[in-house]
């Protein structure tokens, strides 16, 4: 059950009906790589900071929740919807990671007492890489400062999202088919073993466990098929099975076409996911616009595309569950 603080806090991120519709902003070594290949010869950092603000102004009506940074998102924070609740990031920029076993690192001059407190978040969310097929004593670690920030959050009453992105130490790429093959299982048995109570956590941000380009007969299939139709639907029934607390998707860079695609094979699979936080198949699209024609165009792509995109994303998810039905209750608990 949760604490009477993270409860108070968890109602914040969702919408009326307990589903989270959450928009993401947090990415910064990624953004970065993104502006810089879309032509931008030097990026600044007030660069990334207006097109996070951007990106929150205009699509958080439009969403129950923004994930940002505290790096250069706090300015961001401060434009969001009214009603729209505020997740950040406690560790450093993710997605890139390239330290050895992919080992996590926190941001320095970040505490769970200074997102609650300080900054006013209702959510700390922390990304980690994690593969069953690791070296054991590589996930040691990675357990333990797991446990470490679930302890934080408990004291400060705050909600910990942990996001689990997987990779397999043997084979390097993650968009191939060789490793299509092996994530339904990294996936599931990540979720089974960040399910345990000793880790408080509070909601799973967990990876689509197939890759649908591999997905036989899928609309988003681009190679040779690494499962049929019905060994993706079990594959998401298995990892949702795995998961005792509640789950939302991550869109893992994919374009929004795919990544709803995804939700509703999730949704004919009968997963009980939560909701989504979904970052770059909202606005990825909108970072060539903004390099090469500024904020008035990329302002303009958002109010038009980006909208109709996290829309597609919210139209995706009616088929979510509450986030409290994974706990066991029938309605929202009381603070």
């Amino acid at each position: 059950m949760l604490s009477p603080g993270k409860l108070v806090r968890m109602k914040r991120l969702a919408n009326q009906d307990g589903i989270i519709a959450a928009a993401a902003m947090d990415q910064r070594g990624s953004l970065k790589k993104m502006l810089a290949a879309a032509g931008c010869d030097a990026v600044t950092d007030q660069m990334m900071a207006e097109f996070k603000t951007a990106v929150t102004r205009i699509l958080t009506p439009y969403a129950s929740a923004i994930l940002l940074d505290p790096e250069l998102g706090l300015e961001a924070a401060r434009t969001r919807a009214p009603g729209c609740g505020l997740l950040l990031s406690y560790e450093k920029s993710g997605y890139d990671n390239t330290r050895p076993g992919r080992l996590p690192e926190l941001l320095e001059h970040v505490s769970v007492k200074r997102i609650a407190e300080d900054w006013q978040a209702d959510a700390v969310k922390f990304l980690m890489h994690y593969s069953p097929f690791e070296d054991p004593a590589i996930n040691d670690i990675k357990q333990a400062l797991v446990e470490r920030i679930g302890a934080e959050c408990e004291t400060y009453q705050i909600p910990f999202f942990l996001e689990l992105v997987g990779y397999h130490p043997q084979i390097p790429d993650e968009k191939g088919i060789e490793y299509a093959r092996v994530k339904p299982e990294i996936v599931a048995r990540s979720v089974e073993e960040f399910s345990k109570p000793h880790y408080r956590a509070d909601v799973l941000k967990v990876e689509v466990p197939v890759n649908l380009r591999y997905v036989e007969g899928a609309a988003s299939q681009s190679g040779p098929a690494a499962y049929s139709k019905a060994e993706a639907l079990e594959h998401f029934r298995r990892a949702a099975a795995a998961a005792r607390l509640p789950f939302i998707y991550l869109s893992a860079g994919v374009d929004n076409r795919q990544f709803v695609e995804s939700l509703e094979m999730a949704a004919e699979a009968g997963s009980d996911f939560s909701g989504v936080l979904c970052g770059r198949a909202t606005w990825k699209d909108g970072v060539p616009v903004y390099v090469r024609q500024g904020l008035k165009a990329l302002e303009d792509w958002l109010s038009t595309e980006g909208v109709r995109n996290i829309q597609a994303v919210n139209a995706a998810i009616r088929a979510a569950k509450p986030w409290w039905a994974k706990l066991g209750m029938s309605a929202a608990p009381e603070a």
